[in-house]
């Protein structure tokens, strides 16, 4: 049976989740892109309660260029324990789990 025969009609072909895993990029990925919806559910909490950066900065008690590096989406180098302290400064929390 061909590649074209084992595929579904409608769908363009292997899910993406697949092809990550073939290039053996998978890993990596899912990290960067969940750093990326972190970050940005942060910065959605922050603009929601109408928190600027120096605010949130002295609630974290750091300085605003290490917010900026929390809050960059592609910083992967940011800790579990910032990223806690950051989502119970806007009032939420960080959950972490094995699936």
């Amino acid at each position: 049976m061909t590649k074209s025969a084992d595929i579904e009609k409608g769908k363009a072909g292997q899910l993406f989740e697949d092809f990550l895993k073939d290039q053996g990029t998978y890993d990596e990925t899912t990290a960067v892109a969940i750093k990326r919806v972190l970050a940005f559910q942060l910065a959605a909490a922050m603009k929601e309660q109408d928190i600027s950066k120096v605010e949130m900065a002295r609630r974290l008690q750091t300085s605003r260029s290490q917010l900026d590096r929390l809050l960059d989406p592609e910083n992967d180098t940011v800790t579990l324990s910032a990223l806690a302290r950051a989502a119970k400064a806007v009032g939420r929390s960080l959950s972490v789990e094995l699936v």
